[in-house]
């Protein structure tokens, strides 16, 4: 399978159209080596210290001679933004991805997580999956084309934002004091990636959707007392029975142009052939339910597209085991879809919890935008399938709903179209915020020359 891929993704950059003349150092060279170096600077969020990671893209593009600034309210959380002039025919073409990373568990890992360690053809890193690998690529095509001094019909940005990985902050203050600076017609993204399915074929799942956090807290209240004697007003145990009756309560089953596509395309290859007879009964609500339900058994991520999600993740109670405590609270992340508002969600949680001792709060901060999907008829969107099929003329390419959800968000709620672009493949389990978190070293470079070809093909002369 890598040796296939590594055939159908290495692209000649010289047959390329003005391009001028090639570097000594292609832009898959440059992700290489910038990949290690920005796993190093240490942005893991809490608290982010972004601002290395930013400091570090302007000291690259100062030295490259490329338009850089530093830009936030915060100068340990900077956000950087660089911009390649073109002749403004067409409008700007953004390339986005985050500087910030989840913490870990070092006892969990083979390798120091921060030291960007090669190993095995992988480089091994937080962040080499999200979203260091897409920053490295993104940085790498903007220098090389810089360098090849190559003709744009359009200004090629590059963003990358702080504190993506907890409230956006980054995002909501470009958006909100320097929208000019980024202000595009498209923009390329996280989110998405290859798939590889039996008989060699690659789906390219562009991510043009997501799902909306929806988190909240739950609290329960009692009375304190000595363990020995149980209580029926006992907070854990109401707290308990609430997060079993959300996480096991079937939530409403809900389709939209996105998951309607990329269901029918999926349930035509043969890995998913079981899926094609479910989909008339995900359309009917009278069996939508239990459709869904028998997906879930199959393919939990495709389950995730059809529903809003509920995981509970952090649980506070007591002080002294021999203590029944006054109360009891526990965290938890929903996933909603785009299609249901904020007070669908919260009214059903309620009915579905039905306790008068539980309380279910939303947080304080403001929550990502539901917004519509971007366009499958964009020319940023249709460029993509073309690179793709041209890579790889078996490619089946599909609109994607991605489960989780990214900055793009409040970018879509401007009117500007975001793509999850699919540029690495998936190498067995998605390590993103996991233990070992790596990406091959083939994956990276193939990726690089991927989008590559895509700003080119969108953004140079006809």
């Amino acid at each position: 399978m890598k040796r296939l891929f590594s055939c159908v993704f290495v692209f000649s950059l010289t047959a390329l159209a003005q391009t001028g003349v090639p570097a000594k150092e292609t832009a898959a060279d440059l992700a290489a080596r910038y990949l290690p170096e920005l796993i190093r600077l240490n942005s893991v969020n809490p608290p982010g210290n972004e601002s290395r990671v930013a400091r570090y893209l302007k000291q690259v593009a100062d030295r490259e001679g490329i338009p850089a600034e530093l830009i936030g309210d915060n100068p340990q959380r900077l956000n950087f933004v660089a911009r390649l002039k073109g002749s403004g025919k067409a409008r700007p073409l953004l390339m986005l991805a985050h500087s910030d990373v989840v913490p870990f568990d070092r006892s969990q890992w083979s390798v120091d997580p921060l030291a960007g360690i090669a190993k095995d053809g992988y480089i091994y890193g937080r962040g080499a999956e999200d979203d260091k690998d897409l920053l490295a690529a993104e940085l790498a095509v903007l220098v090389d084309l810089h360098r090849r001094k190559v003709v744009l019909d359009r200004d090629l940005i590059l963003l990358s934002e702080a504190d993506e990985e907890a409230t956006s902050l980054g995002a909501l203050w470009v958006v909100e004091h320097a929208w000019p600076k980024i202000d595009a017609e498209f923009a390329l993204n996280e989110g998405s990636y290859i798939l590889p399915m039996s008989g060699g074929v690659p789906v390219f799942q562009i991510q043009t959707a997501e799902k909306v956090p929806t988190r909240f807290k739950m609290t329960a209240k009692g009375t304190a007392g000595h363990a020995s004697l149980p209580r029926d007003d006992n907070p854990v145990l109401h707290l308990a029975r609430a997060i079993v009756k959300l996480s096991e309560a079937p939530q409403p089953v809900q389709l939209n142009a996105t998951t309607r596509a990329y269901l029918k395309e999926m349930s035509q290859l043969p890995d998913f052939a079981w899926l094609a007879p479910l989909l008339p009964k995900l359309e009917d609500p009278a069996t939508a339910t239990g459709a869904a339900d028998e997906i879930r058994q199959r393919d939990v991520e495709v389950n995730a597209m059809l529903r809003t999600t509920i995981s509970a993740t952090m649980l506070t109670a007591g002080t002294k085991i021999n203590v029944i405590p006054n109360g009891a609270e526990a965290q938890l992340d929903a996933r909603r879809l785009p299609t249901e508002t904020h007070e669908e969600v919260f009214a059903r949680l309620n009915q579905i919890v039905n306790d008068p001792v539980v309380k279910i709060e939303a947080p304080s901060n403001v929550e990502q935008p539901a917004t519509e999907p971007s366009s499958l008829t964009s020319p940023l969107y249709l460029t993509m399938t073309q690179v793709f099929k041209e890579a790889a003329p078996n490619a089946v390419v599909v609109p994607f709903l991605m489960r989780a959800t990214t900055d793009g968000a409040y970018l879509r709620d401007k009117g500007m179209a975001v793509y999850g672009v699919p540029l690495f493949r998936k190498d067995g389990e998605l390590r993103m915020h996991g233990n070992d978190e790596r990406i091959s070293l083939e994956n990276l470079r193939a990726g690089t020359e991927l989008l590559t070809k895509i700003v080119l093909r969108v953004s140079a002369p006809r």
